[in-house]
């Protein structure tokens, strides 16, 4: 299996996603199919090139406050970004509180 998509739990129970190869084109499909397979509680570690600014958008509007988006490193080198899975209740609250709450991975501002 290569590294772009892969089925491998870290101890921690994180799963890890390296979107660096994964055709640019199949990028955003590949990444809400994976964060789909997710259940309540799981982890899905993204790798990236370039901190994805509209894929965060995009999963807060799909998602609507269910995966909730926290950086782990954004430098130069890679973006890696943990989202889980929340349960509906968590997400219909943070949802009430509006872009405030960082859930869409902004520092809430």
């Amino acid at each position: 299996m290569s590294s772009c998509a892969s089925s491998h739990v870290t101890l921690d129970g994180v799963y890890g996603f390296d979107a660096r190869g994964v055709a640019k084109r199949f990028r955003h499909a590949a990444i809400f199919g994976a964060l789909e397979s997710l259940t309540e509680g799981e982890t899905m570690r993204f790798v990236n090139d370039h901190d994805p600014l509209p894929l965060l958008a995009q999963i807060e509007q799909r998602y609507q406050g269910q995966v909730v988006a926290r950086y782990v490193q954004r430098d130069m080198e890679a973006v890696v970004i943990d989202f889980a899975i929340v349960p509906l209740k968590v997400a219909e609250a943070a949802a009430s509180e509006g872009c405030g709450s960082g859930g869409c991975g902004c520092s809430g501002q």
